[in-house]
């Protein structure tokens, strides 16, 4: 492909803007419409829960990934991982990480900083027991991010996996669990013509109240 042909490459946002009047004084209640909205809207392959989680390890080197929103209460929004995963290990050594949505059909995005947390093994267990068994046994079976000698090695340990639990339900791993992230800044971004597009910045302050500001597309 060319660059003149990705040059060239664009779409002109058309949806209704995001104006101050609109939007409330705190940045959750916005989440949660503008989520509900995507669920109503967007359509396969799309996931509206779906969310790009950008991490950096210990040389400062950012890592991206898409993850799935799996729980969103009053302290943040939760997903769920190996512990071990390069994702995990990252975490671990940085707690911050940043996330992304982005709903087409919409034209919005809204990108969350802040940091993340391990949430307690109840929830994580509580959750895991929701899950359906292959996703149970895939906990078991993938050494997340570690390398494997081939496709065989893991169906194989699959197959082992689910001969063991044939007649009791898998516990969950203790390398496997859920992270929260804690939000401290949510921008929200809504696509307009000619690229000047809305954005909304939402910033939490010491006293834990939220401060809202407009930013120039």
């Amino acid at each position: 492909m060319s660059t003149e042909h990705l040059a060239n490459m664009r779409r002109n946002y058309t949806r209704d803007g995001l104006l101050e009047e609109a939007a409330p004084q705190e940045p959750r209640t916005l989440f949660e419409y503008w989520f509900n909205d995507a669920v109503a809207t967007e359509q396969p392959p799309v996931e509206p829960n779906s969310m790009i989680l950008a991490t950096v390890d210990h040389s400062g080197q950012p890592h991206c990934r898409v993850v799935l929103l799996k729980g969103l209460d009053a302290q943040g929004f939760v997903f769920y991982t190996n512990y071990t995963s390069a994702k995990g290990r990252q975490l671990a050594e940085q707690p911050k990480a940043a996330l992304t949505f982005f709903w087409p059909a919409l034209e919005r995005q809204i990108r969350i900083e802040g940091t993340v947390e391990k949430i307690s093994a109840a929830e994580s267990d509580a959750y895991y027991n929701m899950r359906p068994l292959g996703s149970r046994l895939g906990a078991w079976a993938s050494d997340q991010s570690q390398p494997l000698a081939s496709r065989e090695v893991l169906e194989q340990t699959l197959a082992e996996l689910e001969e063991r639990y044939a007649t009791q339900a898998p516990p969950r791993p203790e390398h496997w669990g859920g992270y929260r992230m804690v939000p401290q800044r949510m921008e929200f971004w809504q696509g307009r013509t000619c690229r000047l597009h809305d954005r909304l910045n939402y910033q939490l302050q010491a006293d834990g109240a939220w401060s809202r500001e407009r930013l120039a597309p």
